[in-house]
């Protein structure tokens, strides 16, 4: 009889161990069914030839240099919701028979098609967006800013000031003129987690500009992902944390890099650089899609 209790008990705690590991296996199941059905789409924005490539580093490493850049924006799209993350160059360049070169000879610029054209390739509209987020507010990121007038603009308020300050308004004046019918305004204070679940994130990374901010995308199969903005154009500026001679504040893009750097690792997370040609070839163009 003591044999068989013993034998008894014996089965009953292998069995307690058995639940305990199929309600963790479960857990972990139920964690993963939970995470958002998430889809990044990349869409072509324009060219950007950068003919005075010296102007992205403080000292001469890229003189005589040029390099085609491409300008890359992108809709999340998640349960909960649509954004828009940039909007590449202006529209005004659709349509012109050559590319446009700036006065001062530094860019000459392109682009092949419009916003509501590309976004018709997933079955949207302007309309379909609850947010517009731009990485900042120079000409090559805000191109198309005003058709989402009706969504709401995540910005950071210190690129808010910035952008619609009297002075802007006067000496940016271009770049000013692409965000004023952005009118439904949410001004930031630092990072932002746009659906309030984690799977997408606006990470506060000033210096470029006054209110510079990058995007952490979770995606549930491809995994983390974070969308540069202009903190970095090219790979050799990442490795050698160069800084661009027009940055809005050195210290910081410089502190802001760090930040970038050691959120990435904590989230094990891939890094797409927008201007950089060969990051923007890796991703898949719309109507295909990361998720």
């Amino acid at each position: 009889m003591k044999k068989i209790i013993a034998l008894l008990a014996v089965i009953l705690i292998f069995s307690c161990k058995e639940v305990k590991k199929e309600a963790t296996v479960d857990n972990e199941t139920t964690k993963e069914i939970s995470k958002p059905a998430l889809k990044l789409y990349t869409f072509n924005g324009g060219t950007v030839m950068v003919n005075n490539l010296e102007l992205f580093s403080q000292d001469t490493t890229y003189q005589g240099q040029t390099k085609e850049f491409a300008d890359a924006f992108y809709v999340i799209s998640h349960p909960n919701g649509n954004l828009i993350w940039d909007g590449g160059l202006p529209e005004a360049l659709v349509g012109l028979p050559e590319p446009f070169t700036s006065p001062d000879g530094n860019f000459t610029v392109s682009r092949k098609d419009s916003v509501i054209n590309q976004l018709s390739e997933i079955g949207l509209s302007p309309s379909d967006f609850d947010y517009i987020a731009l990485s900042h507010t120079h000409f090559d990121h805000s191109g198309t800013a005003n058709t989402f007038s009706s969504s709401t603009w995540l910005v950071q308020e210190t690129e808010y000031d910035f952008i619609t300050s009297e002075e802007s308004q006067k000496t940016n004046t271009d770049n000013y003129n692409a965000i004023k019918e952005l009118t439904n305004v949410r001004k930031l204070a630092g990072d932002f987690d746009v659906f309030g679940d984690g799977s997408v994130v606006i990470k506060s990374m000033p210096g470029h500009t006054p209110g510079h901010q990058v995007l952490f995308v979770d995606l549930p199969e491809h995994g983390p992902v974070l969308l540069s903005g202009d903190l970095y154009h090219l790979y050799e500026n990442r490795e050698h944390m160069r800084v661009p001679s027009f940055n809005f504040d050195l210290d910081q893009t410089l502190a802001s890099m760090k930040a970038f750097e050691a959120f990435a690792k904590e989230k094990n997370a891939k890094v797409y650089l927008q201007h950089q040609k060969e990051d923007f070839n890796k991703m898949p163009k719309a109507p295909n899609y990361l998720k």
